[in-house]
């Protein structure tokens, strides 16, 4: 591997539970969809800092629920966010969500709206994110192995281009990088359908593979086969997904298991938004194929840089996680080539080796976690979507 060694470092923030983040963010979290007003006042009074409004968090039940606090805690927690104040309109789950962050040791600080108002809330914890960014403003980056990443995919707007050239290019990274010691991870469950044998053998060992096939076939038979209209035409693949030439969920499919490389076998299965328990490896996560969702489960999770091949052009980002984005369609680097950081159209022209595509998405790999601003960065991409189960009580 020519690309990255056994000693190759980043510059990156070592965070007080010992991860390492790229990015050094100061995050206003709400806690429900009601709470994002005050959130964003205290955003715009304090620069440096960033809201990430949302749609849920009320009258939420079960296993729905705990997605929600998972994927809140996780945000917060995630190695990039330098420190967090959580804004929610009562204290008991507001403070829930503070525990969970801060069991990773950084700064977090919890308000409640109930009782207090917005405007006494929103000049509380103004004052609590002054401090904070204050402090994290002083926080230095130290070479810090590459080993030490953890880097997720995902695959948006996928045509013939993209499982010929973006996601073998990310499976050829991870077969490189897995090897060095880094956590990935891959997902998108409706997206396997048709290539689920693959899938399953791609597993560890068969009590993995067996458990992988357990949460795909659940999927299908709860999510799919229970709320489909005739099939998934209309969803998948999607109408830029036939422009581009899939015709099928299976051709679909096919690429997509591209981005997992020709060696890697990942070791375990993740819940949405769960992070990983069983060491360092490549983990599968059971997620939608909608890209903001995803990402966004992710970077729950802990993951704290996303590659992101797109063969039509999906320009999502997420506000805490660089996203990475990969295409090897000629046309789409010609006309939204300010959405794309990694050209590697010169596979389909035979001018580029997918080895030498992958060398080349390690390098931006690290040239982001260096601090390089990715496109979905530049142009203000912050797409931050939660993932809801089923409709609230």
């Amino acid at each position: 591997m020519s690309a990255i060694n056994g000693n190759a470092t980043i510059h990156a923030y070592r965070r007080e539970n010992g991860r390492v983040g790229v990015r050094n963010h100061v995050i206003i979290l709400p806690l429900d969809d009601i709470s994002n007003a005050a959130c964003e006042a205290v955003a715009n009074n304090i620069k440096g800092t960033m809201a990430l409004p949302h749609a849920y968090g009320r009258l939420q039940f079960g296993e729905d629920l705990d997605l929600h606090f998972r994927t809140m805690i996780g945000t917060g927690a995630n190695p990039n966010v330098a420190a967090c104040v959580v804004i929610g309109i009562e204290p008991g789950w507001t403070q829930k969500i503070v525990d969970g962050i801060a069991a990773t040791g950084k700064p977090v600080a919890g308000f409640s709206i109930e009782q207090n108002g917005d405007l006494k809330t929103i000049m509380d914890a103004s004052r609590k994110a002054k401090e904070f960014v204050h402090w994290a403003s002083e926080l230095q980056r130290e070479d810090c192995p590459v080993s030490d990443l953890w880097i997720s995919t995902k695959c948006g707007e996928s045509d013939t281009t993209t499982g010929l050239g973006s996601c073998p290019t990310v499976g050829n990274m991870y077969d490189k990088l897995i090897l060095e010691g880094i956590y990935g991870v891959f997902g998108e469950t409706s997206e396997i359908t048709g290539g689920e044998h693959i899938c399953k053998a791609r597993a560890i060992n068969e009590e993995v593979g067996t458990r992988w096939y357990a949460m795909w076939k659940a999927y299908q038979d709860d999510v799919i086969e229970a709320h489909k209209t005739d099939d998934l035409s209309d969803s998948q693949p999607t109408k830029g997904n036939i422009e581009g030439g899939l015709t099928t969920i299976e051709e679909k499919a096919l690429g997509n298991l591209e981005k997992i490389g020709r060696t890697c076998r990942y070791i375990d299965i993740l819940e949405p938004a769960e992070a990983p328990k069983s060491g360092k490896g490549l983990y599968y996560m059971d997620t939608s194929s909608a890209a903001a969702e995803c990402v966004t489960l992710m970077a729950a999770a802990g993951y704290v840089v996303h590659t992101f091949p797109t063969g039509q052009g999906n320009i999502v980002g997420n506000p805490i996680i660089p996203v990475i984005k990969i295409s090897a369609n000629p046309r789409t680097v010609r006309t939204m080539s300010e959405h794309i950081d990694l050209d590697v159209s010169g596979i389909l022209r035979r001018e580029l080796t997918i080895d030498e595509a992958g060398d080349a998405l390690i390098e931006m790999v690290v040239r982001t976690a260096n601090g390089r601003h990715t496109a979905t960065e530049a142009l203000g991409h912050r797409e931050f979507v939660m993932t809801k189960l089923y409709r609230s009580a």
